[in-house]
Order: C-alpha cells, then structure tokens, then sequence
C-alpha cells in the first residue's frame, strides 16, 4: 500500500505529526496531489545531481499542469486557483534551486517513515498491529487469489474445448471407418474404441474438473463479496462519518472501488465461463453430465452475487455540504445551494452513462407529527459518468436547495424536537439493467442524516447535533435519535473537541487542556475516568441561565471562532495555553520570574475572548497574580493580540506607564515569541506614511491598550507589607540615601 494511504489511515495525533512537515515552502496539496509520482522517485539520489534535480523539477512543474487541467475539467474554481498558486511558489523558491526542493522532499519522506513506524509500534506495544492494514493485505491476497483462480478456470476450460473438438473427431472418424470399410480388422477397431473410450473418460474428468474450479471460484469471490459489503463498506462509511466531523481525513475510496471493480469483472468472467460451458454441453453432453447438471445453479449464485454487489456500489462520496461552510458539513439551510457528490463503485465502461440517478428528500419518513416537510429545488438528477480525472464513474449535484413546505400543521408547538434537533434523510434512487440477463437491479444510496436550519445563527446547535449522532451511531435511518440522546464517553467527546480544532488549525488539543475541559462537564474528580458519561444536554444546554446563559458547546463555538478570526498563527505556534483552570494557572506561573505570563481562555464569554494573567512578587517572595479583562472579537479587530502585548502597560503611582509583561510562560522573552507578529507599519512606519501624516498636519497615533491600578489595590495587592514592614524599609532607604548623599559631598 501507498505510503501516502497508509499515514491518512492513522489516529489524528499521528496525522497532527504529519501536518507540521508542511508549509508554505513545499504545502501537503502537492504531496496529495502527486503522491505516487512522488514516491515513486529516489529523491536521496536527486539531491546529489544538480542536473538530475532540474528535470525532476520540471516534471513536478508538469504534473501540477496535469492536475490543473483535471480540477479545469471539474470546473473546481477553487482548486484550479490553488494549484496555480502553488506553481507560482515553487518556481519563485525552487528554480535557481532545485536540490533544495529534493532535499524538502526526501526529507519528508523519511519523516513520514519515522511516524508510520512510530504508530505500528506504539499499537504493537498495545496489542493492535495494525490491525487495519493487516486486513487490507488479507483482502488483496483473496482478491489475487479470486483473480488467479478465474484464470486457472479460463484454462481449463480452453483445454477442455480442444479435447472436446479432438474427441469429437476421433470419434466421427471411426464410425465413418466403420460404414465404409467393413473390412477393419476386429483388433484395430477394439484398439480404436479402446483409445476413444479413454478420451471420454478423460473429457468427463475434465468436465467435472471445470465445474468444481468453477464451484471453488465462486465459493471465493462469495466470501469476499461478503468481505466488501459486510465489512470494509461499512468501515469506509464510518471512515466518513469521522472525517465529516473534523476526524482524520477517509482515502480509502478508491481501493474500495478497485475491489468492487475487480469482484465484479470476475463475476462477469464467471458468466463468460458458464455461457462457453453451454455451447460445450450443446455440441456434445451424456447421462449425468457434471455441465448439465450444475450449470444453473451456479448461474443462479453468481447471477444473485452480481446483484448483491452492484446493488451496494452507489455510495455517497461526499456528503451533503452548503460550499460557503465547507467545515460544517450536513447543516443545510433553506434556500442556500448544497453540493453532494456520488459515485458508483465499479468502474466498468459498460456502466458509463447508463446510470440516471434521482434525489429525494425524506422518502422513508411517515407519520412524524410536527416535524418540518421540504422540497427539494434545482436539477435533482444526475447521470452518472466517467470522471476524465480520475476514471471513477460520479455523479455531483452541484444546484440543490430546499424550500419549507408551508402547510398547515407542518410545525406545530407540539414537535417533539427543536429544529436544530430534527434529523432528515437525503436518499438517491437508480435502476439498473443487466445486459447478460435482462435483470433489473434498484440502486439506492443514502446519505448521512442532515440538520436543516433556517437561519445561520443556528449553525453552531446544528453543528452540535451532527457532532453527536455521528460520534454515537452509525445507523443512518435512526432519525429519532434526538428524542432519547445516549450519553457520550468523555474518552469519545475529547477525540471529537480535538479535532474540532485541529481540522481547522495546526494544533490540536494536548492532555491538559482536555483535562480542564473534563472538569468542566465531568468535574475534577472524574476527569481520570476516559469511560464517565457526558450527557447530551450537558453538553449542548446552559447548566445555570441566571449565571452564564450559554451551553458547554456554545463557549467552545465561540473560541473556535476566535481563534480562526484573530489568533491562528499564536495558536498554531503554541503561544496559548488556552485552557487552564486559574488554580493550574497559578501553579503555572508561581516560581516563575516576575513579568512571565500566559495566555488563556475567558470562561465567561459565549462570543469566545481572550486574557492573559502574569506573576509578581512581594517583597517576602510571594506570588502575585494579575489578569487583564478579557479581549473579544472587538477588541482584536481592532489591534492584534500580539501588539496588544507588544504594547500594553499599567498605570501605577505617580501616573508612570509600565509593561508588565516580560517573559511567555515558562521563560520566552516577550519579543522573541512575538515580534515576527507585531505590526511593522507601528514600529517603523514607512516613509509614504510619514510624509502623508506631516502634510495633514496630525500626528501619528497608535492604540495602547493600558490598565488603571486604584491606590488601594497598590497597597493591598502590589505592596501587600504590614505598617512595620513600610515603616523599615522607609528607614533602611532614608539610610541608604544619606549615605550616597555623604559620598557626594566628599567627592
């Protein structure tokens, strides 16, 4: 299997590992988009050759050309525009250089070796030896068994036709022999006889040969039918289901139509072998002829094989999505297109535009009182044909929308869900025809169950329930689920708020942030307990309406976003701590240096805010602590966090502004962690901007965030001394100060 296929096939801790190998020097989307070309190259080899590396990178040029003009070919805007920015990039940083660019690669490579290995010791040592490629090696050993067996067949029954033909002439031209010459002495007729009767013999052994080579054949290409529908459709499909919720990303779909196509071609061969066996039968047959005997009921099995195969090949490749919310699939809003892409899993020619396929909107759902009915809008059939990119036979819809069916009792005050609760089915329906047959075979694929919401201020609860049911359950025809919501495992609700965060960043969530989110559902006793149960209105409700007002969900929703909005790079760079209790916080920072500070997430904003808390000490050494008021997507708007820091300062006695803030826990000097993310226009402004300031006649400005310290939290908390200590450190100054004042006067 492919190195490439092998690491998307890992837990998500390993695939955050792979992630921070690229960046904007080589990004990922080459190496998904050229990954057998890639490796199929001695790159250790090309970073030794300059003249090597510059056709190599000429061709990698050359590919992306080709990737291009396949995206061109889909109408992918989106992906053309990106493929054309990454040639631009690479020329700028590769042309005069190209070993460089060998070398990024090769050492990737070996990277990506180092973490696959990592992984398949780490589930050694936990029992689980890759347990998922061990299988798909098992399944390809059955398929080239199956495909080896299917030629053994081929040739047997090839030689079973030239001993047939042979038979049948020895023995017509023995009986011609024995009509026209009745001289024939006896010995050569019975030696005649003799031979013939030991060709039939023969000619019945390989008959009955054939027939148990083809009872073998199919036996096989049963079990493994039974191997692709029971198991490996239903592993892909819960693949995707974790992919759609931000999980590792599911590739396994082309292998599985490989397997689908190459069941299916054999199964086709199968009949190919049952029809040439009749036309045998037809020339010649006998009392108990193993031919006429097994024919149809293996035809039968194999004809009833087929249809179990194909009537599972429709799946649904991509899943419901509005384009403009591409991370939050299976949230569709009214009157917004929706894209949902299909494809039909063996790829034979004879299948190509032979498929039309209809979507339907809730088509098995009967009698739920008070629940919403929608149309369905835009052009909702499809044929399916041959993707130029790929070969795979597809279908997209690229124009639906859904439209509220407004009839009386549609929503009633007596629905037993809210809308963001209701589960609704996206089905596809397709017929097809069996050319060797006349057999008509229904298709029907169904997608993962949707939330459909009429306002967007209702994506965050939306996307709350499609989290739930798909962490939960696999069953897409449960639409009930939400009238009796199973709790979740806080080992499973962990897995799914990491990725909630590294789907849409470079960072996950590390042990200790899941730890402070444990306490907060679970409480700090039971966060050791991965099996303690998270119940779904814990999770998705305000516990407390007169304190906070906002769910567990909705505070995270509201981090997410601030994080993507204004604090992505800080984030990715593992700048913020985030989420901490304020008692770790303090055990953090207490033996820290004075000025060292960390950041972390405000507790009380549902819209998601920001605020940093660094340590001091008094006179006796103990620890002080000091938080700012936290920043909200308003603030950071207007100023970025990092020049906030770069820039803050606290009022104290005598009106003397004072930044703080020195050290990044646990030691990083502030600058150093920051700088490359202050704004350089504050720190030197260009001189356009100078001499435009000048001529307006103002002065440039620059917004400083700054804390007022009252005198009294001075005395309290900044000097917390008793009146003795004030009065004797007063003493030992005024000394301090006539002694300097003494040596003056002498000099």
């Amino acid at each position: 299997m492919a190195q490439w296929n092998q690491l998307q096939m890992l837990d998500s801790k390993y695939l955050e590992q792979v992630d921070l190998l690229y960046d904007d020097s080589f990004p990922m989307d080459i190496r998904a988009y050229l990954s057998k070309w890639i490796e199929s190259i001695d790159w250790d080899l090309v970073m030794d050759q300059e003249s090597l590396a510059v056709v190599r990178f000429h061709e990698l040029l050359a590919q992306l050309d080709d990737q291009h003009s396949r995206f061109s070919q889909e109408n992918n805007f989106l992906q053309q525009h990106t493929c054309r920015k990454i040639k631009r990039n690479l020329q700028d940083k590769f042309q005069d250089d190209p070993m460089h660019m060998a070398m990024i690669i090769s050492k990737n490579l070996k990277d990506e070796r180092v973490i696959l290995a990592c992984a398949q010791s780490t589930m050694e040592g936990e029992g689980m030896v890759s347990a998922m490629v061990v299988e798909k090696q098992k399944l390809d050993g059955k398929m080239k068994e199956m495909k080896e067996r299917a030629q053994l067949a081929d040739q047997t029954i090839k030689n079973l036709e030239d001993q047939q033909d042979e038979y049948d002439f020895k023995f017509n031209t023995l009986k011609n022999r024995e009509n026209e010459l009745h001289d024939m002495m006896p010995k050569e007729v019975e030696k005649e006889k003799r031979i013939i009767m030991k060709m039939f013999m023969d000619l019945k052994t390989k008959r009955q040969d054939v027939m148990v080579q083809l009872t073998e054949l199919l036996n096989v290409t049963q079990a493994l039918v039974s191997d692709l529908i029971s198991e490996e459709l239903p592993e892909w499909k819960r693949r995707q289901q974790i992919a759609c919720i931000g999980g590792p990303p599911n590739a396994c779909l082309d292998q599985l139509q490989n397997w689908f196509t190459t069941a299916a071609e054999t199964l086709q061969q199968f009949h190919q072998h049952l029809k040439k066996l009749q036309e045998l039968e037809q020339k010649y047959t006998y009392e108990n002829d193993p031919i006429t005997l097994k024919k149809d009921l293996l035809e039968a099995r194999g004809l009833e094989l087929l249809k179990n195969l194909l009537s599972n090949a429709l799946v649904v490749e991509r899943q419901p999505c509005m384009p403009t919310y591409p991370q939050r699939p299976l949230v569709l809003k009214t009157a917004i297109q929706f894209t949902v892409k299909l494809r039909f899993l063996v790829k034979l020619p004879e299948y190509n535009y032979l498929l039309k396929v209809k979507a339907v909107f809730d088509k098995d759902v009967t009698d739920k009182k008070g629940f919403r009915r929608f149309n369905i809008l835009g052009t909702n059939t499809k044929v399916i044909n041959m993707e130029e990119s790929n070969g795979s036979l597809a279908a997209e819809f690229r124009h639906l929308q859904l439209k509220e069916q407004k009839v009386p009792g549609n929503r009633t005050s007596e629905a037993p869900l809210i809308v963001t609760k209701e589960l609704h089915s996206l089905s596809f329906e397709s017929e097809l025809q069996l050319s060797q047959s006349g057999t008509r075979i229904m298709l029907e694929a169904l997608s993962l169950p949707v939330v459909v919401i009429s306002n967007v201020c209702q994506l965050p609860s939306g996307w709350a329930s499609i989290l739930w049911y798909n962490m939960l359950t696999s069953e897409p025809k449960n639409l009930q689920f939400f009238l009796s919501p199973p709790a979740a495992k806080w080992s499973e609700l962990s897995e799914v708020l990491g990725w909630q965060f590294s789907s849409v960043t470079k960072r996950g969530l590390n042990q200790e942030q899941l730890n402070m989110l444990a306490d907060k559902l679970l409480g700090p006793k039971a966060q050791r307990n991965p099996n303690g149960l998270v119940p779904w209105n814990k999770f998705c409700k305000p516990q407390n309406a007169n304190e906070k007002g906002f769910s567990f969900w909705l505070w995270i929703e509201g981090i997410l976003d601030l994080i993507k909005r204004h604090l992505l790079f800080l984030w990715n760079d593992g700048f913020i701590l985030g989420f901490i209790s304020k008692e770790r916080e303090k055990a953090l920072l207490s033996d820290k240096c004075p000025g060292t500070f960390l950041l972390r997430f405000s507790e009380s904003s549902k819209e998601g805010a920001i605020t940093f808390t660094w340590v001091e000490h008094d006179i006796h050494g103990n620890p002080i602590f000091h938080s700012v008021e936290p920043y909200t997507k308003k603030e950071l708007t207007a100023v970025s966090l990092a020049d906030i820091i770069r820039t803050y300062k606290v009022m104290a006695t005598d009106d003397i502004p004072d930044n703080p803030l020195r050290f990044l826990y646990p030691n990083t000097p502030k600058d150093v962690a920051f700088k490359k993310y202050y704004n350089k226009t504050s720190e030197s402004p260009e001189p356009m901007d100078v001499d435009n300031t000048e001529k307006r006649g103002y002065m440039k400005t620059e917004l400083i965030s700054v804390s007022q310290v009252h005198p009294a939290r001075l005395q309290e908390k900044l000097l917390p001394m008793s009146p003795d200590d004030y009065r004797y450190l007063e003493s030992v100054s005024r000394a301090d100060l006539k002694v300097v004042t003494e040596l003056e006067d002498q000099n």
